[in-house]
């Protein structure tokens, strides 16, 4: 099955919902990046909700960028997406391992660290893009972001997030934001909150063969959920030769004279799908030459 968002709103227009099942992104992210099971859980709950962030802005080239540091053995966390929800990110140490909790369940806190920031970074084609740190609450990513919104956007919202790996490949991946708008009455949001409060895991949900539409329904329970639009979502690296060419002209002419006349050529690796480009010691003269 595909990689799926749904815009939601209530028939009221007090609340508005994401819900998004994710298993291809997060499975191409740990293919790409070759991570362990609670590295794939960290970047997949980021990539995840990264990608629902991106389906709230409107214009075509806007664009939106998360970077986690919360002081874990992970290191950093970084993830963007695009205004279609396709999103791209790494983990500067994919290789982490922290023991479990007692349950058994994946301590993505544990890797993640809870003493940090969590930045997040909008480029809305102004002159300036939007930018806004805050401290970490959890390392669990979902009540990061919860804490995001509220203090933040001053929006009350509801974030779940999941992400399945008995085996080495992604099983089940997904999740929702479910926002109030300025105008919810107390009706609205204590029938939300109710809605919530017992509610299963998104992995649970989703390994139980429950879609988006479903989960929808469960969340959004007596408000008359009305679907707006569905998108596709997905892992999408947009990287190329040309793009990664234009580090080398950022670096100036005296650091490319230097990589020239000592390694005669270079490699670059895209950091978010680990692609790598050969430039020859031609190619990096024409470069220079350009500049």
């Amino acid at each position: 099955m595909k990689d799926y968002c749904l815009r939601v709103t209530s028939k009221n227009g007090e609340v508005r919902g994401f819900f998004s099942t994710s298993r291809n992104m997060v499975e191409a992210a740990r293919g790409f990046h070759n991570t362990t099971k609670v590295a794939t859980a960290a970047l997949g709950r980021t990539l995840t909700a990264t990608s629902m962030m991106g389906l709230m802005m409107k214009n075509p080239n806007d664009k939106v960028t998360i970077i986690i540091k919360g002081g874990g053995p992970i290191g950093t966390i970084l993830t963007t997406s695009d205004v279609n929800g396709m999103a791209k990110g790494y983990v500067t140490n994919p290789g982490v391992e922290v023991e479990n909790y007692a349950n058994g369940k994946l301590n993505v806190a544990g890797a993640v660290g809870h003493e940090g920031t969590i930045k997040v970074i909008k480029d809305l084609g102004m002159r300036e893009p939007y930018n806004g740190e805050y401290e970490m609450v959890s390392g669990e990513i979902a009540k990061d972001f919860t804490y995001y919104f509220t203090v933040s956007e001053q929006t009350p919202s509801a974030v779940a997030l999941g992400v399945l790996t008995r085996s080495d490949e992604v099983e089940q991946a997904g999740g929702f934001i479910v926002q109030m708008m300025p105008d919810a009455t107390e009706e609205t949001i204590s029938i939300l909150e109710n809605n919530i409060s017992g509610l299963e895991s998104v992995t649970q949900m989703l390994s139980k063969g429950m879609t988006p539409e479903d989960i929808m329904e469960v969340v959004m329970k007596g408000l008359d959920p009305q679907i707006l639009d569905y998108k596709e979502i997905g892992f999408e690296c947009d990287c190329s030769k040309d793009r990664v060419a234009k580090v080398f002209v950022a670096i100036g002419k005296d650091q490319l004279t230097d990589i020239i006349e000592e390694d005669h050529g270079a490699e670059v690796g895209c950091q978010f799908c680990n692609s790598k480009y050969q430039f020859t010691e031609e190619e990096l003269r024409e470069l220079l030459e350009s500049m």
